[in-house]
């Protein structure tokens, strides 16, 4: 079976579906016209540019090269979870927390999965590393930025109870544990939701893709397994490491609670 060509034309077709979906927004007064069109017109950059680097990274098959890909990958998932917070951490911390955690987890179980399961050669090859890597980090993103602004949120919305809990000789870290623990929840559900629903209420991108490249529906399904396993071993581990350096974070040496390390409330 050969992989059916898309053309220019194609594209545009689909996406005049996207304008009308602004224009539904102009109509209804949603004022979400032109964060569509900037979304889609930055996807399809975003995606025009990873296309022509892939197709050079994957003649040089170089180890720099593709730690380097993965370092401006984990650098940008950093960004848009920091986008994402309602509330933040004054100076680098909501950045640095988000990115450590993410590039913690996403290299870990990235090489993991390369090195004892898929085991291409050679096993950084950036055929199978950056597109793996790109699917942990995406999931882990969205866990991490979910926990932490449940975190946050959760942290000035209770600032009554976990203070009297610290008042009553409570530890930080036992007046902080239902946050955290709400915040890890948070997190998990949209992983969650999605294992759940693969299969019969949707085909995942991966096992979508292979199958229109013409790979066999069975073979196809072992890797889409693979795949959601080391997403929810990436998830979970980025969510964990976040979470625990956020609520460290909220309060101090002395066990207090310190909602002053919290920027304003973001507008956007």
């Amino acid at each position: 079976m050969s992989v059916v060509p898309l053309s220019h034309v194609d594209i545009g077709l689909a996406a005049v579906l996207l304008f009308i979906n602004a224009g539904l927004s102009l109509a209804l007064r949603l004022g979400l016209a032109r964060r569509l069109l900037v979304a889609g017109a930055r996807m399809v950059v975003q995606l025009t540019l990873v296309g022509l680097v892939l197709k050079a990274l994957f003649q040089f098959a170089s180890p720099t090269f593709t730690a380097l890909a993965a370092l401006i990958m984990v650098l940008f998932a950093g960004r848009e979870a920091m986008a994402r917070q309602e509330r933040r951490f004054t100076g680098f911390w909501t950045y640095g927390i988000g990115t450590g955690s993410m590039m913690a987890a996403g290299i870990i179980v990235t090489v993991f999965g390369l090195t004892t399961q898929i085991s291409p050669d050679p096993w950084y090859d950036p055929r199978y590393a950056i597109p793996i890597l790109g699917m942990i980090l995406g999931n882990t993103m969205n866990g991490v930025s979910l926990g932490l602004d449940r975190l946050v949120s959760g942290a000035v919305v209770q600032r009554a109870a976990i203070e009297a809990q610290l008042m009553l000789g409570a530890t930080a870290t036992q007046a902080m544990r239902g946050v955290t623990r709400e915040s890890m929840r948070a997190g998990l559900i949209p992983t969650i939701n999605g294992m759940a629903a693969a299969g019969l209420v949707s085909l995942p991108g991966m096992m979508t893709g292979q199958i229109l490249a013409g790979v066999a529906p069975v073979e196809a399904v072992k890797y889409q397994i693979l795949i959601m396993f080391l997403i929810g071993g990436g998830t979970g581990l980025g969510l964990l490491a976040a979470v625990m350096a956020g609520a460290r974070r909220l309060t101090d040496s002395r066990h207090r609670l310190r909602l002053d390390r919290l920027g304003a409330k973001s507008s956007s």
